[in-house]
C-alpha cells in the first residue's frame, strides 16, 4: 500500500483572462457627431444673421474663388489678406477692401458702387422706352407717316424725342406758335407713352437762324422758340400725360442748331423732349444748370441719322 503521504501535491490555478475592451473608440464616434451637430446649427446661426449683400459675396466667390484670388480688384492690391483679392469685406464680388479701411471709405465705395447700379438700371429702363417709342411708331398709323420727323437716342441726359421740321410739313405756322393739327396728334401719342415712366421731362423750343420780322427788340425768335415749347407742353398734358412730369420748359432760338452748316434748314425747327435720368434731374434742382442740349449735328446724325 503507498503512501499518501508521499503523493506530490498539485495546485492548479485557473487565470482568468478578462474580455478586452474597446479602447473607448465609440467615445470618439460620439464627440465627432456632437462636434458636428454643433457646427451644423453655428452654420444655420450665421446664414440666418448674415446680411444678404455678405451672402451674395459669400456666394459669387464660390462661384469663381480662382477668379477673384487671381486677378483680384479694385481692392486687391492693397489688402493684407495672404490671398490676393481677400480681405474682411466678403460683400465685395470683384475684391476685398484693405484690412482695417475706414468706415467712411467703405461708405464711400459702396455709394459709388449704388450709383453706378442705379444708373445702370435706369438706362435699361430709358433703353426699353425707347423701344416701346418705336414698336408706338410703326403701329400706330398717326405716327408712322411722320416717322421721318421724330428722332429718338440715349444721351448723358436721357431719352430725347426729337420732333423736327420738314419743308412741306412744319410743325407750327412760319413766325407762329399754334400747332399745325397733325402736330398735335403726335405730342397726344408721345404724351400717352411718357406717362407711364416716373422720369421727369424736360422741354425746349427751337428756331432755326431766320430773323423774325419786329427785329430782335421786340418778340423775336427766342419768345417764339419759348412760346412753341409751352405750346408743345400743353397737347402733351392735353395727350394724357401728367402736368407734374415737367420739370422745364425753355426757349433756345437757334442757339442750339441741329444743322450747324446750313443755318436755316427746317430741320433747325423742332420740339426737343428730354425724359431725363436722376443725375440730370438732380443737377436741375440742385444747380439749375442747363441739360447739355448743345450736342453737334455731327453726334446727333452718327447717332440717330439725319432724316431723309
Amino acid at each position: 500500500m503507498s503512501d499518501d503521504t508521499q503523493r506530490p501535491i498539485i495546485v492548479k490555478r485557473i487565470r482568468k483572462s478578462a474580455h478586452g475592451h474597446h479602447g473607448g473608440a465609440w467615445k470618439i464616434a460620439y464627440a465627432d457627431f456632437v462636434t458636428a451637430m454643433m457646427a451644423f446649427f453655428l452654420l444655420m446661426w450665421l446664414l440666418g444673421s448674415t446680411a444678404r449683400g455678405d451672402l451674395v459675396g459669400i456666394a459669387e466667390y464660390f462661384k469663381t474663388p480662382l477668379k477673384v484670388a487671381m486677378s483680384g480688384g479694385s481692392g486687391s492690391g492693397d489688402s493684407s489678406s495672404v490671398i490676393k483679392g481677400g480681405g474682411q469685406d466678403l460683400s465685395r464680388i470683384s475684391g476685398q477692401v484693405k484690412k482695417g479701411a475706414s468706415p467712411e471709405k467703405k461708405k464711400t465705395i459702396n455709394l459709388q458702387a449704388a450709383k453706378a447700379e442705379i444708373a445702370r438700371e435706369e438706362k435699361a429702363k430709358l433703353g426699353e422706352l425707347k423701344s416701346r417709342l418705336e414698336k408706338a411708331i410703326e403701329s400706330s398709323p398717326t405716327l408712322k407717316q411722320f416717322k421721318k420727323q421724330l428722332l429718338l437716342d440715349i444721351t448723358t441726359e436721357g431719352l430725347r424725342i426729337q420732333i423736327v421740321d420738314e419743308q412741306s410739313r412744319p410743325m407750327f405756322a412760319s413766325g407762329s406758335a399754334v400747332m399745325k393739327p397733325y402736330a398735335q396728334e403726335i405730342l397726344h401719342e408721345i404724351g400717352k407713352v411718357l406717362n407711364e415712366v416716373p422720369n421727369r421731362i424736360n422741354l425746349s423750343g427751337h428756331t432755326d437762324a431766320t430773323p423774325y420780322s419786329g427785329g430782335e427788340g421786340g418778340y423775336s425768335n427766342w419768345e417764339l422758340s419759348a412760346d412753341r415749347a409751352n405750346s408743345s407742353r400743353r397737347e402733351l398734358i392735353a395727350g394724357g400725360m401728367d402736368d407734374s412730369k415737367i420739370l422745364r420748359v425753355v426757349g433756345l432760338s437757334s442757339a442750339v442748331l441741329f444743322d450747324k452748316t446750313d443755318p436755316i434748314n427746317p430741320i433747325n425747327r423742332r420740339i426737343s423732349i428730354i425724359v431725363m435720368n436722376k443725375q440730370t434731374e438732380e443737377a436741375i434742382r440742385q444747380d439749375g444748370i442747363a441739360p447739355e442740349a448743345a450736342a453737334s449735328a455731327q453726334e446727333v446724325a452718327s447717332a440717330v441719322g439725319k432724316p431723309k
